[in-house]
């Protein structure tokens, strides 16, 4: 269990926090690429606690400025879009794509009052169709991370968004937690269609190889298998702040990465990212992504990014399919998470738990955090956010003679196959 005090510490986001000061030390990705258009409508943001508005000029350059003019507060929600940038329709004042005041058409002629004032404005990258935003000091922001997924062609990849009604750090807990996939997960449905199903329910209770490393932490689930003299290892990855690379099947034709974003202390935002490295993912495969028999999100609502069978409908949980092909009787492997985050509260209180065996991974993570906070607030930066290339690095799965351990995610890259360059 956590002390109070180090639970207020893990999960408190917002601006003058500690650990919203080292997530600011990272590019955060807050919106889809297709969303602003050009000279389009502004999106309203929220992010770690700050309201914000979303717009792309004419020119295509994006901005994200705080969500209130600077003069009278009013929102720039409703602002008119034009070529240099976003104009409030309180008193005229528009804004650049970096928070530069342009025009202030209501004060005399002459005046130099614009030069003097700037909106609050973060820098934004777009990257795998994907808008980012660095929230931290100007002089001490980082190159981009060099994620694999961004560089793949459109066509290779699946780009998912959705709400959770919950603090970031209990959805990303879940992540970390190899074992709950033979209990939560297991549906027989998904058993027929993914053999390596069997694999998870034949050991139940894996064994844990916690590895901690300059991008963050190696995840080693081992279990045993009906094939004597073999395990089966599912190596999966925490990165530095909010990333999780979780192991598909055996074949790695797929892989797939997670993003557990703070919108606030108790909401977030989870972005689900299946990528292929060498050829394109089909629409029969696009579309079992969110619907069919077996679908990896049920019900969502990519137009507003929320989950339909939501916690006023229960999940949609179907008492019937529970007793009889589905350990839940929930639809879609991430709602199954859904459920089990929400259901904690918008914060958990971690003082009541009973930990076991079974969560070493997510002890690991915590004690990880609280150096990294730590540190932080002892004025030492996080290097990993100034090392792009950390992030280059994929989860796997494989059936490994027992006399293979794996201690070292790096010395057994060598099953991964070829880097999209």
């Amino acid at each position: 269990m956590l002390s109070a005090a180090d639970n207020e510490l893990l999960c408190r986001v917002g601006p003058g926090t500690p650990m919203g000061g080292y997530l600011r030390r990272f590019w955060t990705p807050f919106l889809e690429s297709w969303r602003l258009e050009a000279g389009g409508s502004p999106e309203d943001v929220r992010l770690l606690g700050e309201d914000l508005v979303a717009w792309r000029d004419p020119s295509g350059k994006v901005g994200l400025m705080e969500a209130r003019c600077p003069h009278r507060r009013a929102p720039m929600f409703y602002g008119r879009n034009e070529e240099n940038g976003l104009r409030c329709v309180y008193h005229g004042w528009q804004f650049d794509h970096l928070g530069n005041c342009l025009e202030m058409p209501a004060e005399p002629a002459g005046s130099t009052f614009k030069d003097k004032l700037k909106a609050v404005a973060y820098p934004v990258e777009e990257r795998g169709g994907v808008l980012w935003a660095y929230m931290g000091p100007r002089h001490l922001q980082p190159s981009f991370p060099e994620f694999e997924w961004t560089r793949v062609r459109e066509d290779q990849r699946i780009t998912s968004r959705y709400r959770h009604e919950c603090s970031w750090f209990q959805s990303l807990e879940g992540d970390v937690d190899s074992s709950h996939i033979s209990y939560l997960h297991w549906d027989a449905r998904y058993q027929k269609a993914n053999k390596d199903v069997d694999l998870w329910v034949f050991d139940r209770a894996p064994r844990w190889t916690l590895q901690p490393t300059d991008y963050g932490m190696m995840l080693a689930a081992r279990r045993n298998t009906p094939e004597e003299g073999r395990y089966y290892w599912r190596i999966n990855h925490f990165l530095q702040p909010f990333y999780t690379m979780v192991a598909t099947s055996l074949d790695l034709k797929r892989l797939l990465v997670h993003i557990w974003v703070p919108i606030d202390d108790e909401t977030s935002e989870v972005w689900d990212i299946l990528y292929a490295t060498d050829e394109a993912i089909e629409q029969p495969e696009r579309d079992r992504w969110l619907g069919g028999d077996t679908p990896h999100i049920a019900s969502l609502d990519r137009a507003t990014a929320r989950i339909t069978a939501d916690r006023s409908k229960r999940y949609g949980i179907d008492r019937e399919a529970q007793r009889t092909w589905s350990y839940t009787g929930i639809a879609g492997i991430r709602n199954q998470d859904l459920v089990m985050v929400e259901g904690m509260g918008a914060i958990v209180d971690r003082t009541t738990e009973h930990l076991g065996t079974s969560d070493a991974a997510v002890i690991a993570l915590r004690r990880l955090f609280q150096g990294y906070v730590r540190d932080f607030q002892e004025g030492i930066e996080p290097p990993a956010a100034s090392e792009p290339e950390l992030f280059n690095i994929r989860s796997w799965s494989a059936l490994l003679p027992t006399e293979e351990h794996i201690d070292r995610d790096p010395e057994a890259q060598r099953l991964q196959g070829p880097r999209v360059k």
